[in-house]
């Protein structure tokens, strides 16, 4: 299965694991809550689903790649304790707390969250001396005698032999007391993630090309060349880097993550000529509804590749602002939620520090990914100004709620300022679109990009687009008449092998 089903599979596991019945109790109880077993190829997402799925179900997590242990550090210290049996006394072999297990603990004193994920990695590529200790812990749940605190759900990841000489196979015992999941790379699923992460543009278009690129793995007589999801989300990131600092990314620099080398060169052909469209077309102009016939004609007479590319800017660039958008409605519905709370009668010193105590718990739980605590820190910010406000104008208590809701709808005003540019883009996108291409394949294509991305999804819920809804229609319609039309060939075929 790909990384997304993978990812519901677990939460849904989890989120069985850890239902409780009307005595508090787990209606599965640990003994029978199987650890979860991710096999599937290297830097397809296996880690990153962990850390969404922690966040989704507001519980903690530990996460430990297994390979950078030692027995020592997985189960603990021998020492010599003394016991007596019988009547004698003995000296009795014990082992101090494990590393791993120790860090479950840590975790929770740091959160206050009793329950969570313990993520092992690459499982199955441990040591000789490892490899017994690995078995007890996926069995019994148990490093060396201590075990997995309760309401800790266990889940592995491995790689298959394929993609690792050092791999172990499990055994039958082990197999038969784990959920085993496959998972498979899958370029059309990561690609949504790809937008929510802000995956730069020409890695998107690149790969919506050469979708064969998105992950390979090749033994040469040179040895292992390869191209990952995580390699190119990790150049995606050099590149947004490069672009602000004013560096260049040369096939060098792309091969350092992405390993293969004929891709590589590749892409780095490609990044090029992706910066000569945007120079060449002025794609930000035809935002602004400002394009002449010469692009048109250009765009007629280019390769498909070319019209292909120019689709993929234009959405990069749309996506931009359909992400101000989104950002800027959290942004206003967090900060009029607690805003609520002086309407029922809390000061504003109050309600400031209400939030500042509800982000600084979702911080130490780790409960905040990159783009919330912008939200949450710029909301802080927020409420920090009004304050001065209110404290420079010495405004008595009963007139500092009117005075704060009148700040407060300057900001409305600056969301609905983000859609408002954000659907005039989308307005202009489309009358070039029509300009341009028509009701063509690129058209297609571009609704596509609209039906995959988050941010964009998310402001059409919300304000809609004619066209869009149009072309939707239609591209839905010809979907469904194709797979009535295949389904009719399948079975004229059943009927001739009759």
């Amino acid at each position: 299965m790909n990384i997304k089903r993978a990812k519901r599979e677990v939460k849904d596991s989890i989120e069985a694991y850890l239902k409780k019945d009307d005595f508090g109790e787990y209606m599965i109880p640990a003994i029978r809550q199987r650890p979860i077993l991710l096999m599937g190829p290297p830097g397809i997402g296996k880690t990153q689903i962990m850390e969404q799925i922690a966040r989704e179900c507001g519980i903690g997590l530990v996460a430990y790649t297994i390979t950078h242990h030692t027995r020592q550090s997985a189960i603990g210290l021998p020492f010599i304790q003394e016991k007596e049996y019988g009547g004698r006394k003995y000296s009795v072999t014990e082992y101090t707390m494990s590393e791993i297990i120790s860090a479950v603990y840590d975790k929770i004193e740091q959160t206050g969250m009793r329950e969570g994920i313990l993520f092992i990695d690459e499982i199955n590529c441990v040591s000789e001396t490892l490899a017994p200790t690995m078995l007890q812990f996926l069995q019994c749940k148990m490093f060396g005698n201590q075990k997995v605190p309760e309401g800790w759900i266990i889940v592995a990841a491995g790689n298959p032999p394929e993609y690792n000489k050092s791999v172990r196979d499990f055994d039958v015992v082990t197999l038969d007391r784990i959920k085993k999941i496959d998972v498979e790379e899958n370029f059309e699923v990561w690609k949504e993630y790809a937008y929510t992460a802000e995956i730069h543009p020409a890695v998107l278009a690149y790969l919506e090309l050469k979708k064969e690129h998105f992950y390979r793995i090749e033994t040469t007589v040179d040895g292992k060349m390869f191209a990952t999801a995580r390699g190119w989300e990790d150049l995606s990131q050099l590149i947004k880097t490069y672009d602000v600092i004013g560096k260049k990314a040369d096939r060098e620099v792309i091969y350092q993550y992405i390993q293969h080398w004929k891709i590589a060169k590749d892409f780095a052909n490609y990044l090029e000529l992706f910066e000569k469209y945007k120079k060449d077309y002025g794609l930000q102009r035809v935002l602004d509804g400002q394009y002449g016939k010469d692009v048109l004609e250009q765009l007629r007479y280019a390769p498909f590749d070319e019209r292909l590319s120019v689709v993929g800017i234009l959405m990069g660039k749309l996506g931009e602002l359909f992400r101000d958008y989104v950002m800027a409605d959290r942004y206003v519905s967090l900060l009029h939620g607690y805003l609520l709370r002086m309407k029922e009668g809390d000061t504003l010193a109050s309600v400031t520090a209400a939030a500042q105590e509800e982000h600084d718990r979702l911080r130490k739980a780790e409960q905040l990914g990159r783009r919330e605590e912008e939200i949450y820190r710029r909301m802080l910010g927020t409420l920090e100004a009004y304050g001065q406000t209110v404290r420079k104008g010495h405004l008595p208590q009963e007139e500092v709620f009117a005075r704060v809701k009148e700040e407060f709808q300057k900001e409305t005003g600056m969301r609905e300022e983000a859609a408002a540019r954000a659907g005039k883009a989308l307005d202009s996108a489309f009358d070039f679109m029509e300009d341009a291409f028509g009701d063509s394949q690129e058209m297609v294509a571009f609704i596509a990009e609209l039906n995959t991305n988050y941010y964009s999804i998310q402001y059409l819920k919300e304000y809609g687009c004619d066209k869009y809804y149009r072309y939707n229609k239609r591209l839905l319609f010809d979907e469904q008449h194709e797979d009535i039309m295949s389904r009719l060939d399948e079975v004229e075929e059943n009927m001739n092998n009759l």
